[in-house]
Protein backbone atom coordinates (compact mmCIF):
# COMPACT_ATOMS: atom_id res chain seq x y z
CA UNK A 1 0.00 0.00 0.00
CA UNK A 2 1.38 3.56 -0.50
CA UNK A 3 2.35 5.46 2.21
CA UNK A 4 0.70 8.75 3.17
CA UNK A 5 3.18 10.16 5.97
CA UNK A 6 1.32 13.59 6.67
CA UNK A 7 -2.50 13.29 5.70
CA UNK A 8 -4.48 16.01 6.92
CA UNK A 9 -7.75 14.87 8.01
CA UNK A 10 -11.29 16.81 8.14
CA UNK A 11 -13.15 14.71 11.23
CA UNK A 12 -17.14 14.86 10.31
CA UNK A 13 -19.74 13.77 12.15
CA UNK A 14 -21.34 10.56 10.66
CA UNK A 15 -20.09 11.34 7.00
CA UNK A 16 -18.51 8.62 5.13
CA UNK A 17 -17.27 10.05 1.92
CA UNK A 18 -16.93 7.51 -1.09
CA UNK A 19 -14.95 7.50 -3.98
CA UNK A 20 -16.45 9.84 -7.22
CA UNK A 21 -18.88 11.45 -4.83
CA UNK A 22 -19.02 15.14 -4.94
CA UNK A 23 -19.69 16.86 -1.24
CA UNK A 24 -20.41 20.72 -0.64
CA UNK A 25 -18.32 21.40 2.66
CA UNK A 26 -18.38 25.12 4.84
CA UNK A 27 -14.95 25.42 6.25
CA UNK A 28 -15.21 28.16 9.19
CA UNK A 29 -13.26 27.00 12.24
CA UNK A 30 -9.70 28.66 12.52
CA UNK A 31 -7.34 24.90 12.35
CA UNK A 32 -9.83 24.17 9.35
CA UNK A 33 -9.54 27.00 7.55
CA UNK A 34 -5.20 26.37 8.20
CA UNK A 35 -6.05 22.93 6.69
CA UNK A 36 -7.57 24.58 3.67
CA UNK A 37 -5.03 26.69 2.82
CA UNK A 38 -2.48 24.06 3.41
CA UNK A 39 -3.70 21.75 0.76
CA UNK A 40 -4.63 24.75 -1.68
CA UNK A 41 -1.12 25.97 -1.73
CA UNK A 42 0.11 22.26 -2.32
CA UNK A 43 -2.92 20.71 -4.29
CA UNK A 44 -2.89 17.66 -2.28
CA UNK A 45 -5.80 16.51 -1.51
CA UNK A 46 -7.03 15.63 2.28
CA UNK A 47 -9.06 12.93 4.02
CA UNK A 48 -12.54 13.01 5.36
CA UNK A 49 -12.95 10.53 8.45
CA UNK A 50 -16.26 9.94 10.33
CA UNK A 51 -16.29 11.01 13.59
CA UNK A 52 -17.94 7.62 14.96
CA UNK A 53 -18.44 8.71 18.45
CA UNK A 54 -19.69 12.38 19.58
CA UNK A 55 -18.18 14.07 22.36
CA UNK A 56 -21.47 13.66 24.49
CA UNK A 57 -21.28 10.16 24.55
CA UNK A 58 -17.28 9.70 25.94
CA UNK A 59 -14.83 12.19 27.33
CA UNK A 60 -11.88 9.96 25.40
CA UNK A 61 -9.60 12.53 23.86
CA UNK A 62 -10.90 13.65 20.44
CA UNK A 63 -8.63 11.30 17.61
CA UNK A 64 -9.81 7.93 19.42
CA UNK A 65 -13.06 8.73 18.68
CA UNK A 66 -12.06 9.54 14.99
CA UNK A 67 -12.64 5.65 12.51
CA UNK A 68 -9.63 4.66 10.96
CA UNK A 69 -10.72 4.00 7.90
CA UNK A 70 -10.97 7.05 5.35
CA UNK A 71 -11.60 8.48 2.25
CA UNK A 72 -9.59 11.20 0.26
CA UNK A 73 -11.10 14.68 -0.92
CA UNK A 74 -9.94 16.02 -3.69
CA UNK A 75 -10.49 20.52 -3.70
CA UNK A 76 -12.72 21.30 -6.77
CA UNK A 77 -13.79 24.52 -6.03
CA UNK A 78 -13.20 26.84 -3.29
CA UNK A 79 -15.32 30.02 -2.85
CA UNK A 80 -13.91 32.45 0.24
CA UNK A 81 -15.75 34.38 2.17
CA UNK A 82 -15.18 38.01 3.62
CA UNK A 83 -15.43 36.89 6.91
CA UNK A 84 -12.71 34.31 6.67
CA UNK A 85 -14.39 31.39 5.65
CA UNK A 86 -15.01 29.40 2.64
CA UNK A 87 -17.56 26.73 1.05
CA UNK A 88 -15.83 24.33 -1.29
CA UNK A 89 -16.83 21.07 -3.13
CA UNK A 90 -14.87 17.89 -2.77
CA UNK A 91 -14.80 14.81 -4.55
CA UNK A 92 -13.97 11.58 -3.08
CA UNK A 93 -11.10 9.45 -4.06
CA UNK A 94 -9.01 6.61 -3.06
CA UNK A 95 -9.68 4.98 0.57
CA UNK A 96 -6.53 5.25 2.96
CA UNK A 97 -6.17 3.38 6.39
CA UNK A 98 -4.86 4.91 9.39
CA UNK A 99 -1.67 4.19 10.79
CA UNK A 100 -0.73 6.72 13.34
CA UNK A 101 -2.21 10.01 14.45
CA UNK A 102 0.02 13.28 14.37
CA UNK A 103 -1.24 15.40 17.10
CA UNK A 104 1.05 18.10 16.34
CA UNK A 105 -0.49 20.54 14.25
CA UNK A 106 -3.58 22.89 14.48
CA UNK A 107 -5.87 20.49 13.10
CA UNK A 108 -5.66 16.09 13.28
CA UNK A 109 -3.58 14.59 10.44
CA UNK A 110 -1.90 11.09 10.02
CA UNK A 111 0.17 8.95 8.67
CA UNK A 112 -1.73 6.78 6.51
CA UNK A 113 -1.81 4.20 3.71
CA UNK A 114 -3.80 4.25 0.47
CA UNK A 115 -6.12 0.96 0.50
CA UNK A 116 -7.38 1.04 -2.93
CA UNK A 117 -10.75 -1.54 -2.92
CA UNK A 118 -10.10 -4.66 -4.98
CA UNK A 119 -12.25 -5.75 -7.43
CA UNK A 120 -14.13 -9.37 -6.42
CA UNK A 121 -14.34 -12.56 -7.90
CA UNK A 122 -15.37 -10.62 -10.95
CA UNK A 123 -19.03 -10.81 -10.22
CA UNK A 124 -19.33 -6.51 -9.73
CA UNK A 125 -21.30 -5.99 -12.79
CA UNK A 126 -23.81 -8.34 -12.23
CA UNK A 127 -24.04 -7.04 -8.67
CA UNK A 128 -24.04 -3.63 -9.54
CA UNK A 129 -26.91 -4.08 -12.03
CA UNK A 130 -29.02 -6.11 -9.21
CA UNK A 131 -28.27 -2.65 -7.19
CA UNK A 132 -29.64 -0.10 -9.72
CA UNK A 133 -32.84 -2.29 -9.99
CA UNK A 134 -33.22 -2.25 -6.41
CA UNK A 135 -32.75 1.58 -6.75
CA UNK A 136 -35.32 2.37 -9.47
CA UNK A 137 -38.01 0.30 -7.21
CA UNK A 138 -37.43 2.03 -4.21
CA UNK A 139 -36.65 5.67 -6.33
CA UNK A 140 -39.06 4.77 -10.05
CA UNK A 141 -38.68 9.09 -10.04
CA UNK A 142 -35.51 9.03 -10.79
CA UNK A 143 -35.36 5.70 -13.10
CA UNK A 144 -33.66 8.22 -16.03
CA UNK A 145 -31.26 9.65 -13.77
CA UNK A 146 -30.08 5.59 -12.61
CA UNK A 147 -30.24 4.40 -16.19
CA UNK A 148 -27.35 6.50 -16.59
CA UNK A 149 -25.69 4.63 -14.29
CA UNK A 150 -26.27 1.51 -16.57
CA UNK A 151 -23.05 1.68 -17.50
CA UNK A 152 -20.97 3.13 -15.22
CA UNK A 153 -18.33 1.41 -13.35
CA UNK A 154 -19.32 -1.04 -10.15
CA UNK A 155 -17.40 1.09 -8.17
CA UNK A 156 -19.27 4.33 -8.88
CA UNK A 157 -22.57 2.45 -8.78
CA UNK A 158 -21.60 1.05 -5.32
CA UNK A 159 -20.41 4.91 -4.40
CA UNK A 160 -23.84 6.47 -5.47
CA UNK A 161 -25.92 3.97 -3.47
CA UNK A 162 -23.78 3.86 -0.27
CA UNK A 163 -24.40 7.89 -0.48
CA UNK A 164 -28.11 8.04 -0.98
CA UNK A 165 -29.84 5.36 0.39
CA UNK A 166 -31.37 5.72 4.19
CA UNK A 167 -28.40 3.90 6.03
CA UNK A 168 -26.92 4.67 9.38
CA UNK A 169 -23.56 6.25 9.45
CA UNK A 170 -22.19 2.92 11.14
CA UNK A 171 -23.50 0.79 7.55
CA UNK A 172 -21.78 3.49 5.41
CA UNK A 173 -18.19 3.09 7.17
CA UNK A 174 -18.40 -1.04 7.26
CA UNK A 175 -19.65 -0.15 3.28
CA UNK A 176 -16.29 1.67 3.10
CA UNK A 177 -14.31 -1.00 5.02
CA UNK A 178 -15.48 -3.78 2.43
CA UNK A 179 -12.19 -6.15 1.96
CA UNK A 180 -13.21 -5.98 -1.57
CA UNK A 181 -15.89 -4.49 -4.51
CA UNK A 182 -18.10 -7.50 -4.37
CA UNK A 183 -18.75 -7.26 -0.71
CA UNK A 184 -19.13 -3.75 -0.48
CA UNK A 185 -21.85 -4.26 -3.10
CA UNK A 186 -23.41 -7.43 -1.83
CA UNK A 187 -23.24 -5.32 1.52
CA UNK A 188 -25.64 -2.43 -0.03
CA UNK A 189 -27.78 -5.28 -1.22
CA UNK A 190 -28.50 -7.03 1.94
CA UNK A 191 -28.88 -3.56 3.56
CA UNK A 192 -31.94 -2.02 0.86
CA UNK A 193 -35.39 -0.99 2.46
CA UNK A 194 -37.43 -4.35 2.52
CA UNK A 195 -39.62 -2.24 -0.58
CA UNK A 196 -36.83 -3.04 -2.82
CA UNK A 197 -34.54 -5.38 -1.65
CA UNK A 198 -33.87 -8.20 -4.80
CA UNK A 199 -31.13 -10.25 -3.72
CA UNK A 200 -30.50 -12.22 -6.92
Amino acid sequence: MDALPDLPLFPLPDVVLFPGIALPMYVFEPRYRALLARVVASGEPFGIVRIAVPRSASDRPFHERVARVGTLAHVREVRPHGDGTSSIRVVGGERFLIVEFDLTQPYLSARAALSPLPAGPERAPELAGAVLANLMRLNPQQRSDLDGLRDADPLLVASYAATVLPLDPADREALLAAPDLDARLEGLLVRMPAEARQLN
